[in-house]
C-alpha cells in the first residue's frame, strides 16, 4: 500500500511540474512566462535564439522598465483603448522611416505586411506571421530590436540602440515598445489578437 501511495505522489508531482512548464512556448503563454524569477525579461534573438544584451538603463522610463522586468508591453492596452495616444508610437514609425519597408499603412512593400499577417504570396493573408512569435509583444521586441535572419524576403535590420551594429542611431526599449503598441492598433487580420490578453 506504501508503495502505490509512492507512485501516485510521484505521478501529482510530475504532472504538477508540467503543467507549470507547459505554455512557456506556447504563443499565449510564453509571453507572460518569459520573465525570469529574478524579475528580468530574458529576452533572445529571431535570429538565433542567443540571449539579446538589453538591461535597464538610467535613461528607460517607466514603461520600458516595466517590459524589461515583465516581458509585458503597458502601451499595448493603453493605445488600443486611446487612438490619440497611439500617435506617439505612429511619429517613431514614421521618423524612422520603418514605412519605407512596411508601407505607411503597413501593408508591406519591401517587408512583410503588419496590418495583416501574410505567408504564402501576394494577397493571401492568414493569421500566422513570417516568425511565429510576433504574435506576442516580447517577439515583436526580440525581431525589431536585434533583427531578423536574411532570407529570400530580406532582413530586418538590428534597432536597438543597446546592440552592437543598430540601425543609424538606434531606438530605445521605449521607442520599440510605442511601435508595436502603434502596429497593434493597425492589425486588420482575422487571427486571434493575443497581445491584448
Amino acid at each position: 500500500m506504501q508503495y502505490i501511495k509512492f507512485i501516485v505522489l510521484t505521478l501529482v508531482l510530475a504532472a504538477l511540474t508540467a503543467c507549470s512548464k507547459g505554455g512557456e512556448g506556447s504563443v499565449a503563454g510564453g509571453e507572460a512566462k518569459s520573465a525570469s524569477t529574478s524579475g528580468e525579461c530574458k529576452l533572445v534573438s529571431t535570429k538565433d535564439d542567443s540571449p539579446l544584451a538589453i538591461k535597464v538603463s538610467d535613461k528607460d522610463t517607466p514603461q520600458a522598465k516595466e517590459f524589461l522586468a515583465t516581458c509585458v508591453n503597458p502601451y499595448t492596452k493603453v493605445y488600443a483603448a486611446d487612438a490619440e495616444a497611439a500617435k506617439a508610437g505612429r511619429k517613431v514609425f514614421t521618423f524612422n522611416n520603418c514605412m519605407g519597408c512596411h508601407g505607411g499603412k503597413l501593408e508591406g512593400i519591401m517587408a512583410p505586411s503588419l496590418s495583416k499577417n501574410t505567408q504564402g504570396g501576394q494577397g493571401a493573408f492568414d493569421q500566422k506571421w513570417v516568425y511565429a512569435k510576433n504574435a506576442t509583444d516580447k517577439g515583436m521586441f526580440e525581431t525589431i530590436a536585434g533583427g531578423t535572419p536574411g532570407t529570400s524576403g530580406g532582413t530586418m535590420f538590428i534597432w536597438h540602440v543597446q546592440l552592437p551594429d543598430h540601425t543609424g542611431d538606434g531606438l530605445s526599449t521605449d521607442d520599440i515598445l510605442k511601435v508595436i503598441a502603434y502596429i497593434r492598433t493597425e492589425y486588420k487580420g482575422d487571427g486571434e489578437k493575443t497581445w491584448l490578453k
